[in-house]
């Protein structure tokens, strides 16, 4: 009888339940958000309903919770890992004006806008006016203009964190918040803040950062509203749904008086901080609480397959970023503090597809090495497209039909005739103009209108405004104008091209980079490869110790040399040279390198390593010192015999790693042997 196959598992079925029990957790923190809104929003006329969530208070705490929900079903959908590297502001715009997914930002903005809209109308008091009707004389009906301007003035909110969200790129999953914080203090004992206490943390910042948001939006409407037409065509549109249902004047005309008041101001900037706190909080708190290391219990998310190698080798494969992210995070785990886990990638050699080792290995050094293609292809002329095959004509078996009129009999050439088509052919040579002086008339004109010209520039220009009309002056200061509207932040983010964006995407690719899966990757190969020395039973690992050292020296010699080469962009106005992604990913494969090296060092000749390829190692492990600034010329070449003991002190502090479990290898006994 065949053996049962144990079905494999998609790493995403696990990964899914895990986002989801984040995503309750994030919506856990909107909805004390919520609650405490709505406290800010009752009247506080009964002891009792103006706090107890069974009445008005719970009805509006629900209303601002589905207001806030609705920017996390945005998230779900558009949450991506990586930096964007798209350029600048402008390229990234004018890539996405046409996806769908630009446009379903701002829908979903002003759904939640809608939302929040009549509760907070409703819950403000009568004597505020702000009611979409109003009664002045009698009982004829009028609509409110301060209700229109405070819902228009909530539109503007929307649409501002709709601006904020795609220049921000909020959709953004950073994975290396987590490793941040622990490096933050890595001398203390203390462990890093939960993330509830970070959350709460940043909670007064985020209430400043939406009162001063509310404020600035408040002015753009003000002007809006008094200089453009937004104001008649708001009122018109209102007016139109409103007579339906109550006895409006049939014209549209404007009220006499404008609508705007220090008390409607105020209200305006409460409403509108009320809904950014709304917006920030659910946001702030999705990116904290979604970016978890990949455990469930303690344990690894591919635990709960019946085949777990298989699992997190269909996570490793995957095409989708996010999913192939976190399943090398989790590889990057257990490579460092599982042990079993590590024993059982070992083991497990049957698999149809090779030994488990064998993938995990080829997917790890897959990645690494695609940052040595990228730096490779930098700087190229993309390759031409390749040529549209040409149809080669068919031999004519015959002679081709003639298409004159075979009636008409054949006329002489006459001189009138003759001279039509001379005159013909000078006329179309003359408009040829092949290059040739000698061949055309207006080539030889040219030289004529350029001498006239420069007479006319030196009678009517001084030399000071010839010399401005150069096209190096007027490059410079169109520059210069560039540079000095880089001031506005929202300029520089339209148009700005930053070092960072540039080198990362250069590096570690486009649109999206995200510098966790390198160092990941990194972590996780060397990690296999130091603890295979004790855990090995078969001894495959020590055949691609060679191949991952020098795929590591030379991915970490092509970043080094083309960061050197890299250019900074004129527009970047801050000019700094630094890229803080790749240099944590550089980090990661010195890091591992450095424990390669120390590890297998002794083992060298049995792994095939020649001498220059272990000195070549040890130096890019080596992390280089910052140069000092040079206060006066060396006198004599000291330094350079400074340099040697300053690298023996280096690699001998590379060779003080205790080997003691090297006095047990039985694998590399049999190398040996």
């Amino acid at each position: 009888m065949a053996p049962l196959t144990v079905r494999r598992a998609p790493y995403k079925d696990f990964l899914q339940p895990a986002l989801q029990s984040r995503f309750a957790s994030t919506a856990l923190v909107l909805f004390i958000v919520s609650y405490a809104e709505a406290l800010l929003l009752s009247r506080w006329d009964s002891l009792l309903w103006s706090w107890f969530p069974l009445g008005p208070t719970g009805f509006r705490t629900l209303a601002i919770f589905s207001s806030g929900l609705s920017i996390l079903v945005l998230r779900i959908a558009h949450y991506h890992v990586g930096l964007r590297t798209t350029g600048s502001g402008f390229h990234t715009l004018r890539a996405n004006l046409s996806k769908l997914s630009t446009y379903e930002t701002a829908f979903w903005y002003i759904v939640s806008t809608c939302i929040f809209c009549p509760i907070f109308i409703y819950s403000i008091s009568p004597s505020a006016s702000l009611r979409w009707v109003s009664y002045t004389s009698g009982d004829r009906a009028r609509a409110n203009e301060r209700t229109i301007f405070l819902a228009l003035y909530l539109g503007a909110c929307a649409l501002k964190q709709s601006l904020d969200h795609f220049i921000g790129d909020v959709d953004h999953l950073d994975l290396g918040i987590v490793f941040r914080q622990l490096d933050d203090n890595p001398g203390s004992d203390k462990p890093p803040p939960s993330r509830e206490v970070r959350l709460l943390i940043h909670f007064p910042k985020l209430v400043a950062e939406s009162a001063v948001k509310s404020a600035w939006v408040l002015g753009f409407s003000i002007v809006a509203h008094l200089v453009t037409p937004i104001r008649s065509i708001a009122y018109g549109w209102t007016l139109m749904f409103l007579r339906p249902f109550y006895n409006m004047p049939r014209s549209n005309i404007l009220p006499p008086t404008h609508p705007l008041d220090f008390w409607l101001c105020v209200r305006c900037v409460m409403a509108g901080s009320l809904l950014f706190v709304v917006w920030t909080a659910g946001n702030t708190a999705f990116s904290i609480f979604m970016v978890k290391t990949p455990l469930k219990n303690g344990q690894p998310l591919s635990s709960e397959s019946k085949d777990p190698n298989g699992s997190l080798l269909n996570g490793l494969k995957s095409k989708k970023p996010s999913v192939q992210s976190f399943a090398m995070w989790e590889l990057a785990h257990i490579a460092e503090n599982l042990e079993t886990r590590r024993k059982a990638i070992y083991a497990d050699i049957d698999r149809p597809q090779g030994p488990m080792w064998t993938q995990v290995y080829g997917v790890c050094i897959d990645v690494i090495k695609s940052i040595e293609v990228r730096a490779e292809a930098w700087g190229k002329p993309p390759a031409p497209p390749p040529p549209a095959p040409v149809e080669e004509p068919r031999e004519r078996t015959a002679a081709p039909i003639k298409t004159d009129n075979i009636f008409s009999p054949e006329r002489p050439s006459t001189t009138r005739s003759r001279l039509r088509d001379y005159a013909q052919a000078e006329v179309k040579e003359l408009l040829r103009g092949d290059g040739q002086p000698h061949k055309s008339a207006l080539n030889e004109l040219r030289p004529i209108a350029k001498k006239t010209w420069e007479q006319t520039k030196d009678n009517v220009l001084t030399k000071e405004q010839r010399d401005a009309l150069t096209a190096e002056n007027v490059r410079s200061h169109w520059k210069r104008a560039v540079l000095w509207s880089m001031r506005s932040g929202f300029v520089r983010a339209l148009f700005q091209q930053q070092f960072r964006t540039e080198f990362a995407g250069a590096v570690l690719g486009t649109p999206f980079a995200e510098p966790m899966l390198y160092v990941h990757a990194s972590n996780a190969l060397c990690q296999l490869a130091v603890h295979s020395l004790t855990e090995d039973p078969f001894g495959h690992v020590h055949r691609d110790v060679a191949s991952i050292i020098c795929t590591l020296t030379s991915v970490i010699g092509q970043i080094e040399s083309m960061k050197q080469r890299f250019p900074v962009h004129w527009t970047d106005i801050q000019g700094s040279a630094t890229c803080p992604e790749v240099d944590e990913v550089v980090d990661a494969l010195r890091k591992g390198l450095g424990q390669v090296v120390a590890s297998f060092e002794s083992f060298s000749s049995e792994l095939g390593l020649t001498r220059t390829e272990l000195r070549l190692a040890k130096e890019a492990a080596a992390k280089p010192e910052p140069v000092a600034p040079k206060q006066q010329a060396p006198a004599a070449p000291k330094p350079v015999q400074e340099a040697k003991p300053r690298v023996e002190r280096r690699i001998s502090r590379a060779e003080e790693v205790p080997r003691r479990r090297l006095a047990s290898k039985p694998e590399m006994e049999q190398v040996r042997g």
